[in-house]
This record gives C-alpha cells, structure tokens and sequence, in this order.
C-alpha cells in the first residue's frame, strides 16, 4: 500500500508542482466567494465616495440608505464628462479602470458590476500566489513543498483577505502588490529564474505602485527600502549599487509625493480624528488642562470621540468653519507627537489598542453579504477563515508583544546573515533585510496610525501591519520546513525532483 501511495505521490508530484497547488486551490476557493452568488464582498464604510468620483461612477438610486450593512454590487457608470475629475491620484486607479474597461467590453456600458474589480485582483493574485510559492519552495518538489503550499494557501486565501476584492477598498490592491514584492524577493534570493533583472523590475514597480495605492501607505517607504538594501548583495547584477539606489530613492519620492497629495479635506479630517480619537481618548482625567497647556483652548475636549463627518448632535461642529480656524489651524503632525511625548502613558495604552486591532483582519464594521442573500445586516461569512478566526483569538493584544516578536524574528534571521556573510553567499543576507522590513512594519505602522487618526477605523488602518506578520510567519515556517532558517543551502533528499 505504502508502495502504491509513494508512486501516486511520484506521479502527482511530476504533474502538478507545489506552486500550481497552491495556485489552484486558491482560485476555487476565492472564485467560490467573489463569484458564485450570492456574491460576497465588503460593504462600505464611506471610503468609497472618492474613488467613485474619481473614476466616473456613482450609487444607483435605492431605497437602502445603510451602505455599509450589505454589499452593493451595481454601480452606475457616467456616460459624460466627469466634472469631478479626481482628488489625488493613486495607483489605484489603475486596478478601477481596468474593471471599468473589461465591464464595458463584457457586460454593460452603463452599470458596472463590483465582480469586475473582484475579477482584477484575482487574477492579479493568483499569479502573485504562483510566484511566491514557487520561490519559497525551490528548488524542491518534496512532501515539505506541498505542505508550505498549503500554509500559502491557508494563510494567503483566507477570506478575511479575498472579501476585500469585492470592493473599492485599497487594502485589496495592497495585499496582491506586497505578494508580488515577498515572491521578487525571495526569487532573487534562491536563484529561482535564469536572469534576476526582470524580478528586480517586478520588485520596484511593486513597490512604488503599493506606496503611491493609498496617502496613509507613504509610511510604507520605510520598510520597501530597508528590502531593497538587501539587492545590492546579489551577485551578477551591474551596476546592481546605483541601481539599488535610484529604486530607492523612486520608491522614497513616491512615499513622499503621496503624502502631501492629500487635499485639504482629508488632511483636516485625519486632524480632527487623530485629536478627538487619540489625544483626548484614553486619559483618565479631563483633557480640557492638558490641551489647553498645549495652545489649544480647553473647550475642544468637547468633541471627544467624534467624527470628522457626523450627522449627530454635537457641541462644536468638527468639520465647521470655527473649528477650521481656531482648532485644526493649530494641531499637526508635530503638535500630536510633542503632546504623546508628554503623556506616554496615555500613548501606550492607544498602542495597546492597537495592538488588539492588529489580529482583526476581517472588517467587522461592514456587512460580507449582499441585500437579497437573506442575510441580516452586517452579517459576516465564516467561509475558509480559519487562520483569522484563530490569530483574532490567541494574538496577545499588547503592543509589547508586537516588540517582542520583531525582536525574535529578527535575531532568528541574524544568524543566516551572519553564517551567509561570512560564507560570501546571499540568500540569508537577502533574506534578513526583507524580514527586517517586513518586522518594522508591524512595529511603527501602529505608531503612524494612532499619531494620525488615533483610534478612528484603527483596524483597517493597521492592514499591512497584520499583512507584514503573516508573511513573515509563512516564511518563518517554510524556512524551518526546508531547514533553510540558518543553514541557508538547502539540504536534498530522497524526495527531491
């Protein structure tokens, strides 16, 4: 019996490698959510607005006012001049065009189906899901492979991850571009392909196109070059050096143009809720002497908790005129850090929350149904999301852990840039500057989030971070299953193609 299983397995292993594996797993898993009605997606929370008037498309009249309680899977599509034009240009815009161009060709002129935008990233993703699987698993097609495949497609095709393709939210983007910068660079690192010039493009366009998807993604520049650091090591590469540093340096001008493309609107907006969801929460005491001390007059602790847009009674206006003038004119960037300089405490305990938001992958804010599926509002799907079910219930929510953690990957990955160093190889040198970059995202992305919004949608602004530890523990996994954490070459076996 044992006979007859090994030849099988032979057999299989021969006609469908560890990365086709993955990749057709995922795509029957994924197609099943996003195209099998009743379809499924992400219902909007408001981020929606701007990427429909940016791209020429509006909601269709209904009688639901409760956006965010289902999925709206019609759109209207404008059949004239778009006076709207756009706000600030991302990449993903890219992604809404090209949905917009293959409803059109396939479907309608007039109404645009949100599966569309799901049909972009998924087939953008399944490539990245190809490329990152085949590079953590070479040069092998042993048992190991086949289950790191598993682990890509445990991980990677949860639901909390694939819903968002269903959606005009950017994190769907986001998600496929950081696949395709991990698979880049980990090719380069294990020698995958012939020629490495074509994953070091790959690496770089990934790169700026994620950092320039969203404002709040301009952090990201930090991490994405700390990676590339890692490329100048790679042997064979010309001119590898002044190469390294003009993509660096282009992924740093993206980071910085993004962020001050935000239009004064959103600014206002991230100031307001950085103040009224960061500064004045979490304080044990009255807030009003601790602003006040701050230059800002004591009276603004009044808007405690709000929105910058509310349709609720409230003492102050927070998106008013008065409070343009004499509160928003005041506060910044710089005025928030010296005011957490001053109340550690108060700032720890937000990183606190942070660090319990950090494990939510799956938006719980919105509904994963549409309206006639028969589902309540804001029902949520439990369909293949078994990994973020299970992160959610055992990650620590102590931002002390997320310190703890990058500080252990860290040092783990240590050891294969010293012993590969010292041995004139580049696969664990490679290998550690992703990891560092990955690590350092799970630790100052919650730092950049609650000095920018406070608490405000916390969760769904600490995406790459979360995104940043899973692939990091896929890699951790895969690394040990191949016996590659220290002793980088890979060790062959009997099982080997």
């Amino acid at each position: 019996m044992s006979k007859i299983l090994k030849s099988w397995c032979s057999k299989f292993a021969k006609r469908v490698s560890p990365a086709m594996f993955a990749t057709i797993l995922v795509a029957i898993i994924s197609g099943i959510i996003l195209f099998i009605p009743p379809i499924k997606g992400l219902g909007d929370n408001g981020d929606f607005y701007n990427v429909l008037l940016t791209n020429g498309l509006y909601r269709l009249p209904m009688h639901y006012n409760q956006l965010s309680d289902y999925v709206i899977n019609k759109f209207g599509i404008l059949h004239y001049y778009n006076e709207n034009h756009f706000y600030t240009f991302t990449s993903q815009m890219i992604s809404v065009k090209l949905a917009m161009f293959l409803n059109k060709l396939f479907y309608s002129r007039t109404v645009f189906d949100i599966r569309f935008m799901g049909l972009v990233h998924y087939g953008f993703y399944l490539g990245g899901i190809y490329l990152l699987t085949k590079s953590l698993v070479h040069p092998f097609r042993k048992v190991g492979s086949y289950v790191i495949a598993f682990l890509v497609v445990l991980i990677l095709g949860d639901s909390a991850y694939t819903l968002f393709f269903n959606s005009f939210y950017a994190e769907a983007g986001m998600f496929v571009l950081i696949i395709y910068i991990m698979a880049a660079i980990m090719s380069l690192a294990r020698d995958v392909y012939a020629k490495n010039w074509p994953m070091v493009w790959l690496f770089f366009v990934a790169s700026i196109l994620l950092v320039t998807s969203s404002q709040a993604n301009a952090s990201l520049t930090i991490s994405l070059v700390i990676m590339a650091i890692g490329l100048v090591f790679l042997p064979g590469f010309k001119a590898r050096r002044l190469a390294v540093a003009f993509g660096a340096l282009t992924i740093f001008l993206a980071g910085v143009g993004i962020y001050f493309s935000a239009n004064e609107e959103a600014v206002n907006a991230n100031k307001l809720q950085a103040f009224s969801q960061g500064v004045l929460l979490e304080n044990t005491k009255d807030p009003t002497e601790d602003i006040d001390r701050g230059g800002v007059d004591g009276q603004y602790s009044l808007i405690r908790g709000k929105n910058y847009y509310t349709d609720s009674y409230t003492a102050i206006k927070p998106s008013g005129a008065y409070t343009k003038k004499h509160l928003l004119k005041k506060i910044n960037v710089g005025w928030t850090v010296h005011y957490y300089a001053t109340h550690l405490k108060q700032f720890n305990n937000l990183l606190d929350v942070a660090a319990t938001d950090i494990p939510n992958l799956q938006m719980k804010n919105v509904g994963d149904f549409s309206r006639n599926s028969g589902h309540k509002p804001r029902a949520q799907t439990r369909y293949f999301t078994l990994y973020s079910a299970t992160l959610g219930a055992f990650y620590p929510g102590k931002y002390a852990f997320d310190l703890l953690i990058m500080i252990g990957a860290i040092g783990a990955y240590a050891v294969g840039f010293y012993l590969d160093n010292k041995r004139n190889h580049y696969y664990g040198i490679v290998r550690f500057f992703l990891v560092v970059g990955l690590m350092l995202a799970l630790v100052y992305i919650p730092i950049y989030a609650v000095i920018t919004g406070g608490e405000f949608n916390l969760a769904q602004r600490l995406f790459m971070a979360v995104t940043s530890l899973n692939l990091t523990i896929l890699l951790f996994v895969s690394d040990i299953i191949n016996h590659t954490l220290w002793h980088t070459t890979p060790e062959e076996d009997d099982d080997e193609e």
